[in-house]
């Protein structure tokens, strides 16, 4: 499946620690060319990452908004464009949790388990303002909650427990190498220029 959204430039990945990261991100008020410009970059960013979404404050960007292709427990693809996301989670008996893997791009290399309902809905505008809703079960409704929690200013490490949480800084401080501060602009290019060295067949 082609994705129906413009790509453009990849943007350096904002770290847990971070202040954006850690507080409630500002609404989205302006649906101009910043903001389409803005939702490119972050596609092409969680293209050279490997990610299935992100969130504005991941590029640096105080403002709620996430983008995501992710997809759902059937195998079926599903991405789209959230602003000002608002998330709705079964409750009571309808309340099943998903104890799967979790990483996230702002602290890269690291995952651990973390229980999160297994279906979830978010509904916002897109990046023209126009309202959207989203639903899904197995990864793609762990990923809506996810980038959902980070227009919030919440990392997924604030719902683990101090143990796990300190597992997963030390996972990450493991790998920290692998990704430089540019990451993922570096290993990118880098990639491409041993592409470039590959003789013609």
């Amino acid at each position: 499946m082609v994705s129906k959204y413009a790509r453009g430039s990849v943007r350096p990945m904002t770290r847990w620690g971070t202040e954006v990261m850690h507080h409630l991100n500002q609404p989205v008020t302006d649906f101009g060319p910043e903001l389409q410009t803005l939702v490119a970059d972050m596609f092409s960013t969680m293209d050279a990452a490997e990610g299935v979404g992100l969130a504005a404050n991941q590029v640096g960007v105080d403002l709620q908004v996430f983008i995501f292709d992710c997809p759902d427990k059937d195998g079926n693809r599903v991405e789209g464009v959230v602003c000002n996301p608002v998330i709705e989670l079964p409750e009571g008996k309808d309340r099943r949790l998903d104890e799967g893997d979790e990483g996230c791009l702002s602290l890269p290399g690291a995952f651990t388990k973390c229980a999160r309902p297994d279906f979830a809905k978010v509904t916002g505008v897109d990046e023209h303002g126009e309202p959207v809703s989203y639903e899904g079960t197995g990864l793609l409704a762990r990923c809506l909650q996810h980038e959902t929690d980070h227009t919030q200013g919440t990392v997924f490490g604030d719902r683990l427990s101090r143990k796990y949480r300190k597992r997963l800084y030390a996972e990450a401080e493991e790998f920290a190498p692998d990704y430089p501060e540019d990451w993922p602009i570096s290993p990118m290019v880098q990639h491409e220029e041993e592409d470039e060295e590959v003789p013609a067949t």
